[in-house]
């Protein structure tokens, strides 16, 4: 359950990485509110995670989650470049989080 709790934790990682870009600067009311929000779930569900994780192990895999989740929002819905080299580098991200889960004893 914590390995849900973490990815899940990622995931709210990637909306308030995304959020930011429409706070514009905390200037908007709205998108800062639920930037904060998702700010404080994220932290709260990664605590929660590392009951049971060790936190070389969680701390990296939430930050992998949140960044390769935000590369792809990035591309999908802020028209950031796709290029190979930034395709693999989130391909190496990726295969870093499968051996963290792989060679994690929880």
């Amino acid at each position: 359950m914590a390995w849900v709790t973490l990815v899940i934790a990622g995931l709210f990682e990637v909306g308030w990485a995304i959020g930011l870009k429409y706070t514009e600067g905390f200037s908007r009311f709205w998108p800062s509110f639920w930037t904060v929000l998702s700010m404080i779930i994220s932290l709260w569900l990664l605590g929660i995670a590392m009951r049971t994780l060790p936190v070389g192990t969680a701390y990296p895999v939430w930050v992998g989650v949140g960044a390769v989740g935000t590369v792809i929002l990035g591309i999908t819905l802020l028209g950031e470049p796709v290029n190979t080299v930034r395709l693999f580098s989130v391909l190496l991200i990726i295969i870093g989080i499968a051996g963290l889960k792989m060679s994690s004893v929880s």
